[in-house]
């Protein structure tokens, strides 16, 4: 049987990073995480193929011009982003299930290509007030950064209804249960 794809989308400090690590850690659920590629260069102490696949920019664009990515993104002038068909069809094979930690475009594009065999998540923050009290925890932005994240957040938040299910995430622990549940039912069903 091949794996099932389940996305995770969310603004900047609504947490989903942290529900997504908690699902990676639990082997119910055999859940593979979608490496991205990228053609900004690798730092230090990334691997090729564990953080990232890194592509020059030239490798990048003929991969767009080939059709070999689900989604992508030129998130700065000649610094790309994208998922490759190749690496979700390299978990799915094995029988795992995919899980993606993505921005809200590229959740919807994926859900958009796989259809009944993709589950999209979109966690949400208590409130806006609550975001920027996480963010301000954070200590990363400075105070430009951070009203730039802010509305940011409130753009993304606009688009939760076009999610398969929006989790409310006040309490970690609360979130990770509602979505494990939801989880079962999609991964069970045919």
């Amino acid at each position: 049987m091949k794996g099932k794809l389940v996305v995770f989308s969310a603004p900047s400090g609504s947490g989903k990073t942290s529900i997504v690590k908690q699902l990676l850690n639990d082997s119910e659920f055999n859940f593979e995480f979608s490496v991205s590629a990228t053609s900004r260069p690798k730092r230090a102490q990334e691997q090729n193929g564990k953080d990232y696949y890194f592509l020059s920019t030239d490798d990048f664009k003929k991969k767009i011009k080939n059709d070999e990515f689900v989604e992508w993104e030129e998130v700065y002038s000649d610094q790309f982003y994208g998922t490759l068909k190749s690496e979700i069809k390299r978990i799915r094979e094995k029988g795992n299930h995919v899980i993606f930690d993505i921005d809200v475009a590229g959740g919807l594009n994926i859900k958009k290509l796989y259809k009944k065999d993709c589950m999209t998540f979109f966690i949400m923050p208590p409130s806006i007030i609550e975001l920027e009290k996480r963010l301000r925890l954070r200590g990363t932005e400075n105070e430009a950064e951070l009203k730039k994240r802010l509305a940011k957040a409130e753009f993304e938040m606009g688009f939760s209804d076009k999610f398969d299910t929006i989790v409310i995430n006040d309490v970690l622990e609360t979130a990770v249960f509602n979505v494990k549940k939801i989880l079962t039912n999609f991964i069970q069903a045919n």
